[in-house]
């Protein structure tokens, strides 16, 4: 056997392009405030990207730079006047935070219904009450691409989500579990995790371990979806040269699984894509428009 690869940049690009279809749909444009703190080069690219695309799908993008001598103060207040623009729809605070900050006070401070990352408390409450709500990116993309690979209904199936974070491990449980699943949340102190992840019938590591998953890990047929991002070493290209790889050896596990997302090309072209998505929905529910049909 020999997985099918579930191409995460596609699936991706039909996302965007269902939400540039639903722009097109509103009365009026959506609007995304992106605030950078400082000049990390990794975050610079990504705000780019989000700027971009935020642009290409018909919405109104607004940038927001701060030096890295920034307070904590001068990052709170410009968050307080974002949400107090009725012109903006979502703010995203872009992380990390240069040192000295404290992210947790910063993104308590967004109001959760421009909240597009799905971070705050209140977005976390929302998602564990089975309230509407924004819900958070990565979580959001994994379960679509679990069901673009398995044919869109998810019922009964058992998911095996390896991490606990309040970024992914945790969400994803829920969210995998509103789809009506049946959830394991697995972490570092679980008795023989790989007997547990041959249970699943979708794996999800989000771990940050490179290749930790193996093939005897997996469960002939099993879907993979892998939410890890690791830089290793790659001296095949050269000396001092690097390579992106998930949480599972993609050659090992291919070789067992059904479905499997790539590293990249995965869950991480998803993140971006639901982030356009949560905008388009915060829109629709601060200024009560009806949320396009497909959204």
């Amino acid at each position: 056997m020999s997985a099918k690869r579930i191409d995460g940049t596609a699936v991706a690009a039909s996302v965007r392009e269902t939400v540039a279809a639903a722009v097109s749909q509103l009365p009026g444009q959506p609007a995304l405030a992106v605030v950078l703190v400082g000049e990390d080069p990794a975050s610079q690219v990504y705000v780019r990207s989000k700027v971009r695309l935020t642009e290409e799908a018909g919405m109104v993008s607004v940038h927001h730079q701060l030096p890295a001598s920034a307070t904590q103060a001068e990052v709170e207040d410009l968050i307080a006047r974002l949400n107090a623009d009725p012109s903006i729809d979502g703010i995203l605070l872009q992380l990390p935070l240069p040192k000295g900050l404290d992210e947790h006070s910063a993104i308590e401070c967004i109001d959760p219904d421009k909240d597009v990352d799905g971070l705050t408390e209140v977005s976390a409450g929302r998602l564990t009450l089975g309230k509407p709500g924004l819900r958070p990116c990565t979580p959001t993309g994994c379960v679509i691409l679990a069901k673009s690979a398995m044919g869109g209904d998810l019922s009964g199936k058992h998911v095996v989500v390896i991490g606990r974070s309040i970024l992914v491990g945790k969400p994803a449980a829920l969210l995998f579990l509103a789809e009506n699943c049946t959830v394991t949340i697995a972490h570092s102190r679980t008795a023989d995790l790989p007997a547990v992840c041959r249970t699943a019938d979708i794996l999800v590591p989000a771990v940050g371990r490179p290749n930790m998953v193996k093939a005897g890990w997996i469960k002939p047929g099993a879907t993979i979806v892998d939410v890890g991002i690791n830089r290793i070493p790659a001296p095949e290209k050269g000396e001092g040269k690097t390579r992106l790889v998930g949480d599972a050896d993609f050659a090992d596990c291919e070789t067992v699984a059904a479905h499997i997302t790539p590293v990249p090309g995965g869950v991480g072209p998803m993140t971006i894509a639901c982030l356009l998505r949560n905008t388009v929905l915060a829109a629709c529910a601060r200024r009560g428009w009806a949320v396009p049909e497909g959204l």
